[in-house]
């Protein structure tokens, strides 16, 4: 992916889930290694907080609508909740505000999960909420594929003439 081409292939798609497999052990390691240090309550509250606000209006609209298409608000909804600007200013304001403490690594761990895991990034409006192949982005996926397996044109060889 690149600023003029913005999707990612299937390779590029896997590789940047590993990234957040690796954000996701990390989290959860230290998580794990300070299990009697984290505050429970708090920890279940700023893991959930996320898809509570974020994602289930979402899902229960879409559920709800015969066609799956559902208002815009339900998919900035869901991109603020799941963004990690929105996460570090929780974070941040929690640390501030109530103390730096082991229960934050919720939120890292549930932004990493579903990116790392589930494969769930930001949602654009132009795709259905609940994830469904949109028909235009499977066959532009499909003449990508056909593009890659071509080889690649040669370039034409200057013939270098001498001044004899």
């Amino acid at each position: 992916m690149d600023a003029a081409n913005r999707f990612e292939t299937p390779v590029t798609y896997r590789l940047l889930r590993a990234e957040y497999l690796a954000g996701l052990l990390l989290s959860a390691g230290l998580f794990i290694a300070h299990w009697n240090e984290v505050r429970w309550p708090v920890a279940i509250a700023l893991f959930l907080y996320i898809d509570v606000i974020g994602y289930l209006p979402g899902a229960l609209a879409h559920r709800r609508s015969a066609t799956g298409d559902i208002p815009r608000v339900y998919y900035v909804l869901y991109n603020t909740m799941h963004s990690w600007l929105t996460a570090g200013a929780v974070v941040a304001l929690w640390a501030w505000l109530v103390r730096p403490e082991w229960a934050l690594l919720a939120v890292p761990i549930h932004l990493c999960g579903d990116r790392g895991l589930l494969g769930n990034f930001l949602k654009p409006f132009a795709v259905p909420f609940e994830p469904k192949a949109h028909p235009t982005f499977a066959r532009f996926e499909q003449a990508l594929r056909c593009t890659a397996e071509q080889p690649a044109p040669q370039p034409e060889r200057a013939v270098v003439r001498s001044a004899r």
